[in-house]
């Protein structure tokens, strides 16, 4: 899947705007465009960005081939002249994006393609959709895992995800988010998300006796022993005969270590009650694992109430982030070049006040406290706008410009790493392990009150003054 050609993965409208580029001559006029996104899912305080391997990927395999040469031929749209420079066709622009698992707010850029015209319209399609999927799916993920409270959270949404990649690179986004592991094998073979599975019901169901399907497994898989034990009845039949087996088949190899995992019923009181039965047992060490339609507010919940759970296999609400099912990132045009250097800047204007884009090539800086090490603003300025950390910074909220923020004790950091240089990779991917570890870190340097799911405080992000006043010369050149 890392090296399939999905140049085809485009909206229509990319390829009849780059030939009409063409026969206008303006096939090489570099332009800019930013991806952002408008609204938090969930109503959410912050989100997470995940989608760039596959973006890298993408970029790396771009190219038409003959089939989809006399493809586009066999539609009657496209001049000879275009088909031949698609024949050839290569990216060579710079990418600059915000590297996975980076807690992102709205209105920020995202990523930043600076590229000849036809180029950067004809990525649009596919960049949207691989940083709106894995970005939805890592951001609802860490929900979940922050409701969980340091338990093991699993994603278990492979057979309800919305087709195969849903599956498969949602798994590795949820795991950017801070899951420990996905049910889909996939997911493992091609991005090393660690898959893991025990049993279903149809084993307990193949036997004579459940416990003769407890005891077999057992056998089978002393080290890795989780029981499903509500088949039948969980508290009457399913624990009490997961205790046996483990007291037949484990505790004579000296094992203590075991699972067992509710999948129905009222987990709170049955958690409770079944950890007792353990416990009185002798299997203190036995973990207990609850799935079932879970979400962050279901976990909240069954936590508050008490539950004894050890680990959460987390599916189709995590894996379809069914509560808000779209990111809602856009790709839109933020500036050209005119040919000697020189960057201009572009605006959309509509009626809709959220609509208007924020232009320029820009950069983005998150601030920090240094007394506290936590994120306090971002700051947007114009690509060439030099920032002193050793001089106060005074902040404006860009809907409210009267409230406004000096910083002193601070330090900033630029967010976005340059990932393509004239059409090169220049950027070094990191493990993993090691983007899920820095999201965590990320993370953590957010103040509580933004990580709240109900209400969260919003967290700032402002525009330099030179980005500002030229946002309002623009504003004021487009009235009628």
């Amino acid at each position: 899947m890392t090296e399939q050609n999905l140049t085809m993965l485009c909206d229509f409208y990319e390829l009849t705007m780059g030939n009409g580029y063409f026969q206008a001559g303006m096939r090489d006029r570099v332009t800019y465009f930013d991806v952002f996104f408008r609204d938090v899912p969930d109503k959410g305080g912050f989100a997470i960005c995940a989608g760039l391997g596959q973006l890298i990927d993408y970029i790396q395999n771009l190219h038409f081939n003959q089939e989809d040469i006399e493809y586009l031929r066999g539609r009657g749209l496209f001049s000879e002249e275009f088909l031949e420079y698609l024949s050839t066709f290569r990216f060579t622009g710079d990418i600059w994006a915000v590297p996975e698992g980076t807690p992102i707010f709205p209105r920020e850029p995202v990523v930043t393609v600076r590229a000849p015209a036809i180029q950067a319209q004809l990525i649009e399609t596919f960049t949207l959709l691989t940083m709106n999927h894995q970005s939805l799916i890592a951001t609802k993920a860490n929900r979940i895992v922050r409701a969980a409270q340091g338990r093991t959270v699993l994603e278990f949404g492979s057979r309800r995800a919305q087709g195969i990649d849903g599956a498969v690179s949602g798994a590795r986004a949820a795991f950017i988010g801070g899951c420990k592991g996905t049910a889909c094998t996939l997911s493992d073979q091609i991005y090393g998300v660690p898959a893991g599975g025990t049993m279903a019901h149809a084993w307990v169901q193949m036997f004579d006796s459940q416990y003769e399907a407890f005891k077999t497994y057992c056998e089978i898989y002393p080290t890795n022993a989780t029981l499903l034990v509500d088949t039948y009845n969980t508290l009457k039949s399913g624990v009490p005969d997961a205790i046996r087996a483990f007291n037949e088949v484990l505790k004579p190899r000296g094992i203590t270590r075991c699972g067992i995992r509710l999948d129905s019923g009222d987990l709170a009181y049955l958690t409770r009650e079944a950890r007792k039965m353990l416990d009185e047992a002798g299997w203190t060490e036995c973990q207990i694992s609850a799935s079932n339609a879970l979400d962050e507010y279901i976990i909240r919940d069954l936590l508050q109430q008490g539950a004894k759970v050890d680990l959460f296999g987390v599916g189709e609400r995590m894996i379809t982030a069914s509560s808000q099912p779209v990111f809602g990132g856009v790709y839109k045009l933020v500036a050209v070049e005119d040919g000697r250097g020189r960057v201009l800047p572009k605006i959309k204007v509509s009626e809709n006040v959220d609509k208007i884009t924020d232009p320029h090539f820009k950069t983005l800086y998150r601030i920090y406290d240094k007394a506290t090490g936590k994120a306090e603003a971002d700051y947007i300025t114009v690509h060439d706008e030099a920032v002193d950390a050793a001089q106060p910074l005074e902040l404006f909220d860009p809907r409210a410009t009267w409230k406004r923020k000096t910083y002193t004790n601070y330090t900033i950091r630029p967010l976005q790493v340059q990932v393509f240089r004239g059409g090169e990779l220049v950027y070094t991917q990191p493990p993993l392990r090691e983007i899920q570890a820095y999201c965590m870190e990320q993370v953590d340097t957010l103040w509580e009150e933004v990580k709240r799911f109900e209400n969260p405080h919003g967290y700032y992000v402002d525009l330099s003054q030179k980005l500002w006043d030229i946002k309002q010369q623009l504003l004021r050149e487009s009235r009628p």
